[in-house]
């Protein structure tokens, strides 16, 4: 096969309809907008959710819920995954991100306390949960809130 050979697929390809260019075209005088109105009009049309005077969907329906805008959201950390780390390990943020035990920080990472801990480890975290703070002492290691 070769360059000058190369054809596209049926259907691929679809001239755009040439509007306001004459009777023959199918598409002239009125160009396919029909005769007068606000749509025939250059700039014409409605809003979008207009409903043409009818109260709008958007305004008949329930506005519902609150979004606290002051919110503070953190990546969350369980202290079992913890145990991926050596001994004397101290565990930051940014190791965290790094092994994928966290996605990314957020407004903070907090550890919780789901699983047992193993290793002695001084972990750094925005906040921690009592059981988690606990897991991580029973085991020998140290909380560090920054």
């Amino acid at each position: 096969m070769n360059l000058n050979e190369l054809k596209y697929t049926e259907g691929a390809r679809r001239d755009r309809k040439r509007i306001g260019r004459g009777h023959g075209s199918g598409n002239g005088k009125t160009a396919g907008k029909g005769n007068k109105g606000q749509n025939a009009r250059s700039g014409g049309g409605v809003a979008l959710g207009f409903e043409g005077g009818q109260t709008p969907l958007y305004r008949r329906l329930p506005k519902r819920g609150f979004t606290n805008y002051t919110r503070k959201e953190f990546a969350v950390v369980n202290v079992e995954s913890l145990n991926k780390f050596e001994d004397g390990t101290t565990v930051t943020p940014e190791m965290l991100i790094a092994t994928k035990l966290a996605r990314k920080e957020l407004d903070g990472i907090k550890i919780l306390g789901s699983g047992e801990l193993t290793k002695k480890l001084t972990v750094q975290a925005n906040k921690f949960s009592k059981s988690a703070q606990e897991a991580i002492e029973k085991a020998g290691g140290k909380v560090e809130v920054i």
